[in-house]
């Protein structure tokens, strides 16, 4: 039988054990993929403390991961265009990519040139970059302020904006802001002086990307002229300031993958740097982030 990290309760990070699972067939439309390294993000904490219980059921097992890269170990009736032993990468909406197999109802080719570690980071943070993008509905020519720009979302989000044309300011700390400065974007600081730094560049943007859910929705909604054109991904005060709070849905952006893997594979995109550790030790993964002592994007690896 295969393995997982099985959540098995809600709470700490230590709810999560690494145990044995019944293979997982895959249903109609389904591919079966043999999971090589799988993201870990800040929802699935919130998952697991079952901050979204109402939100996000668990399935059964339940095992926690939105995104995952692997090879194809089995298909499901009616599955075209893929075959046994081609690598992909997939988004998971029921879940479930830290276990040794997940079930993928859609996927997208992996590059030879792409790493595991790469491929699994991709997904969720793409997804998210590119829908909110869509949903603020920024061209060419606009100003977009992006908090939590070096983060994985940010770090995807400011590098698209920046394609299209839009002149770009990365909220981070210290850590953050020469990177984020290399992306292309003018970097600012978060905290209580961003108002201020945003000022002496200009009076205003034109819409806000909040990618970090960690405050700055006040500043954001006066520099935008009003809520309407600022979204976040996870700052549960949103309503407070009238602020639209973005959740993954089926249509905010299914294309995400396809369209940013090639940039990927081409070193057109870059990602925020990666710490690996084995999938068996998703409860100390969990643990860094929780701690805020992660500061790389973390990839459960088998």
């Amino acid at each position: 039988m295969p393995y997982a990290a099985v959540l098995t309760g809600y709470g700490a990070p230590e709810a999560l054990v690494w145990s044995k699972v019944a293979l997982p067939a895959p249903g109609p439309g389904q591919v079966r993929m043999r999971v090589h390294a799988a993201g870990v993000g800040p929802t699935d904490l919130k998952i697991r403390r079952g901050d979204l219980r109402e939100v996000f059921p668990l399935p059964d097992p339940a095992v926690l991961g939105f995104e995952a890269a692997g090879t194809v170990d089995a298909l499901g009736p009616g599955v075209t265009g893929v075959s046994v032993g081609e690598e992909v990468a997939a988004q998971l909406p029921t879940l479930g990519g830290y276990g040794e197999y997940a079930l993928a109802s859609a996927w997208t080719a992996k590059p030879a040139g792409v790493s595991w570690a790469d491929a699994a980071a991709l997904p969720a943070s793409a997804e998210a970059a590119l829908g909110v993008l869509r949903q603020l509905g920024v061209t060419s020519g606009e100003t977009l302020l992006v908090l939590g720009a070096g983060g994985s979302v940010g770090v995807i989000a400011t590098q698209l904006a920046l394609s299209q044309g839009l002149t770009v300011f990365g909220a981070t700390g210290t850590r953050d802001e020469q990177f984020v400065k290399d992306l292309g974007a003018i970097p600012v600081r978060y905290g209580p002086q961003l108002l201020a730094q945003m000022r002496t560049h200009v009076g205003k943007v034109d819409a806000v990307f909040d990618a970090g859910g960690k405050g700055g929705l006040r500043d954001a909604v006066e520099l935008a002229g009003g809520p309407a054109r600022v979204i976040t991904l996870a700052d549960e005060h949103a309503a407070d300031f009238g602020v639209t709070l973005s959740a993954p849905t089926p249509d905010r952006a299914p294309d995400a993958v396809e369209q940013t893997m090639p940039l990927l594979a081409s070193g057109q995109l870059r990602l925020r740097a990666q710490r690996l550790l084995p999938m068996r030790d998703a409860a100390q993964a969990h643990a860094l982030l929780e701690a805020g002592t992660a500061h790389e994007k973390l990839i459960l690896t088998l």
